[in-house]
């Protein structure tokens, strides 16, 4: 792979060069620096991206803090796993240049602190402790256990539970008591509504959970009673030389722990609550507190290439989650075959029209990006506002 120094054979940017292939499939697949330059320098969306991060800060208006972009910072990770913390940029050009110049095989983004990140040292030196993070987007660090196979359907399944106990925990902040309620009315419909049948008509088959002894075995630890956990042990272990099939096997043995653990004595033990642990356990997505709660993590940047997969980091349509499949999503070495197989622009507006990435750039645009701006807008008109009137009531006093 190519340093930032070397020079660029195949993939030049700027230059007349470009990679000889008859079409997209004749770019091999991969993840590289030279890739990456042709990606950074044709179609990373770096004007959406900088509007994004400035919440409506870059205009004329009054209220607008024109250092509050400046003051966020931007985490680089170079070739060779080479960290380059706390930059700041004042624009999107400033921005463009430094990607492009640096190639960065990973791009991270801060929170916004109370002074520019890059010039914290001389901050230091005064004597007076200011550097602080002041503002950081809500993030929810979502864990997915199950393969790829069903991710698609996962992520349907975390968006779904997402936005219902955000909405709920927004609508009920005011009484404690009644938010703690609410969680549990949504954790109760997730799993009646969503995560019941995911595991049963998905993940049961899918993941063969019962076909083994240690699979088996994990499931059985979560039952309490070990007689009973036991019992289904040596009924299964009977079982194995029965004419059931490797297919049937999954639902046969989950059939089975269901009658035992929700029917008589122990149903009456309050065992039959095993069953629902099995299905969160294997269904409800685990979220990562501290993400969540402390300034200090990075959030990986839309639109950022993941180095092992070489596929780009889209945003997600939640009101169309169930029709999001992880393994469709754009890689480096197919965008570079479909710029390839249309021609070279000098407009990347242009080159963008012609990939696969253009309609995820587009929905971040028009579903994401302007209503934000619109919000943020408003906001400001605002507070300009009521500003204003505090000023003329102060007068009258």
């Amino acid at each position: 792979m190519g340093r930032d120094d070397e020079p660029v054979d195949s993939l030049e940017i700027d230059g007349p060069q470009q990679l000889k292939v008859e079409g997209p499939a004749a770019v091999p697949e991969g993840f590289n620096a030279d890739y990456l330059r042709v990606y950074y320098g044709k179609l990373f969306p770096y004007g959406d991206f900088f509007k994004w991060l400035c919440y409506g800060n870059d205009g004329k208006h009054p209220r607008c803090d024109q250092s509050y972009v400046g003051r966020r910072e931007f985490s680089f990770t170079l070739e060779n796993d080479i960290y380059l913390r706390f930059q700041s940029f004042d624009s999107a050009a400033e921005l463009e240049s430094s990607i492009k110049e640096k190639c960065p095989f990973k791009i991270d983004i801060g929170p916004v602190y109370s002074v520019d990140p890059a010039k914290r040292h001389a901050y230091a030196q005064s004597g007076n402790n200011i550097f602080v993070p002041v503002e950081r987007e809500l993030i929810f660090d979502i864990m997915i256990l199950v393969s790829v196979t069903y991710c698609g359907y996962t992520v349907a399944v975390v968006v779904s539970i997402a936005g219902s106990v955000t909405a709920e925990q927004e609508s009920s902040a005011m009484n404690k008591g009644l938010q703690l309620l609410t969680i549990f009315e949504s954790t109760r419909r997730s799993y009646t509504d969503v995560l019941e049948s995911l595991f049963e008509d998905k993940l049961l088959l899918s993941q063969q959970l019962f076909a083994s002894e240690e699979r088996c075995q994990k499931i059985l630890d979560l039952i309490p009673d070990e007689n009973v956990a036991r019992e289904l042990h040596d009924k299964w272990q009977g079982n194995r030389r029965s004419s059931i099939s490797k297919e049937d096997v999954n639902a046969a043995r989950w059939k089975q722990l269901k009658m035992t653990l929700q029917s008589g004595k122990h149903k009456a033990q309050g065992l039959w609550r095993c069953v629902e642990l099995i299905i969160f356990s294997y269904t409800y997505p685990r979220l990562d507190m501290e993400v969540s709660k402390h300034m200090n993590h990075l959030l990986k940047a839309p639109f950022c290439i993941h180095p092992k997969t070489g596929r780009v980091c889209v945003p997600i349509d939640p009101n169309n989650c169930d029709d999001f499949d992880p393994t469709a999503v754009p890689t480096l070495s197919q965008l570079l075959g479909e710029l390839n197989a249309a021609g070279f622009q000098t407009d990347s507006e242009n080159n963008l029209e012609r990939t696969s990435l253009e309609k995820s750039i587009r929905f971040f645009r028009t579903s994401f990006l302007q209503p934000l701006l619109k919000a943020c807008k408003e906001e400001l008109e605002s507070a300009y506002n009521a500003k204003l009137q505090q000023s003329k009531n102060s007068l009258n006093l």
